[in-house]
């Protein structure tokens, strides 16, 4: 009895340690390799979307495998030419200007070590003004836009990491959608 008991912990023991052999480990790779990945310690203090009210978003963040890997590192939204685009969050543009022919605004996010980047965009504020949170920024630009209609592309970086800029959104404001108006029940009219 107590050889069979035994043996079936000793199988079990077997199995559990081949297990731990064959679990992938995680190494770490040098900084220089790490993919823009999903980081959850992005703080929800966007107060306002950068277009419209509820945009249409035509390409979502999807990250690279490795720096310089296939994937799209911010998320576009549709929008008419000449839409005003706004600050998400309260900061100081960083940047506001050109690159390779595209107009492009950058704001560093007040109180975080955060960057958000507008492009292609117009600007009408200039490096190192201070923005609120809702406050234009620029005006989307007709052409520029790598997308098929035009969009505006919105960025979130952490130094020189990509991050998901839907995450700084709070859930009520992505997901509010029209107003509705409820019935009023056993209530006198006038």
């Amino acid at each position: 009895m107590r050889a069979k008991r035994y043996g079936r912990c000793g199988t079990w023991l077997v199995l559990g340690f081949l297990l731990l052999l064959t679990a992938p480990t995680t190494t770490p790779r040098p900084p220089f390799l790490t993919p823009a990945a999903t980081d959850t310690s992005v703080p929800a203090i966007g107060r306002a979307w950068p277009v419209g009210a509820r945009p249409t978003v035509l390409r979502g963040w999807e990250p690279p495998a490795t720096v310089y890997g296939r994937g799209h590192r911010g998320v576009d939204l549709a929008a008419p030419p000449g839409s005003p685009v706004r600050a998400v969050a309260p900061g100081r543009v960083s940047f506001a200007g050109r690159v390779a022919g595209k107009g492009v605004v950058s704001v560093e996010l007040t109180g975080t070590d955060l960057r958000t980047t507008y492009e292609p965009v117009t600007a009408s504020v200039e490096k190192g003004s201070e923005v609120t949170a809702g406050e234009v920024v620029g005006t989307l630009e007709p052409t520029g836009s790598h997308c098929t209609t035009t969009c505006v592309h919105w960025g979130l970086r952490r130094g020189e990491t990509y991050l998901d800029p839907l995450s700084l959104l709070p859930p009520w404001l992505l997901r509010r959608g029209p107003s509705r108006l409820l019935p009023v029940l056993d209530v006198p009219l006038p």
